[in-house]
């Protein structure tokens, strides 16, 4: 399975606009393939906040189904799976309140983000339930990751991040143990 960029139909009309967010079969069929079992929602005050790079590791790692609902944020997904061929290459792209897009990230990934604008709002499914003994993550300004955040779109010009984020190891240093199940890493099509 790989990361998958999703844009669900709106219906418009002078009232405004309506849209499923989440169609099991609908969803099955473009390849995201997940029993999801919690919902997460996250509020970010200032333009510049990175949240990441977060996975859980085996026996409960999570796939993500992961939208912006306020705001705008520049979404991340890393390859962890150290066998595969794409093993720490990342796609991103920009997921809005406007734009309506949606990120799906497997397990085996991690997962970050950086808001664009100040008050962002974030909610996404995952597939296994929160398990604070098997969280991990790797460091956002990780070189080996080459990701370049976008600080000056988002009016800022360093990362504001939690305690527990700034201290994350680099790649080379990460406990992963995710299985390579023959998808590599393919770029992001709207």
């Amino acid at each position: 399975m790989t990361v998958i960029l999703l844009t669900p139909r709106r219906f418009a009309d002078e009232r405004g606009w309506f849209m499923e967010t989440f169609h099991a079969q609908r969803y099955r069929d473009l390849g995201v393939d997940a029993a999801f079992v919690q919902d997460n929602h996250s509020y970010s005050a200032p333009p510049g906040t990175i949240r990441g790079i977060h996975f859980q590791r085996t026996p409960h790692a999570q796939a993500k189904l992961v939208r912006c609902v306020r705001g705008r944020i520049y979404d991340v997904a890393v390859d962890l799976r150290r066998d595969s061929p794409t093993f720490g290459q990342h796609v991103g792209a920009e997921l809005s309140a406007d734009n309506g897009h949606q990120l799906f990230v497997p397990a085996g990934f991690g997962h970050a983000f950086m808001t664009l604008e100040s008050d962002c709002e974030v909610a996404y499914k995952v597939d296994d339930f929160y398990a604070p003994e098997t969280e991990g993550g790797v460091r956002w300004d990780d070189p080996a990751l080459g990701i370049d955040w976008p600080f000056a779109a988002a009016g800022a010009t360093d990362a504001v991040l939690s305690a527990k984020d700034a201290i994350l190891p680099l790649l080379a240093d990460a406990e992963l143990d995710f299985a390579y199940d023959g998808s590599p890493l393919l770029p992001l099509h709207p």
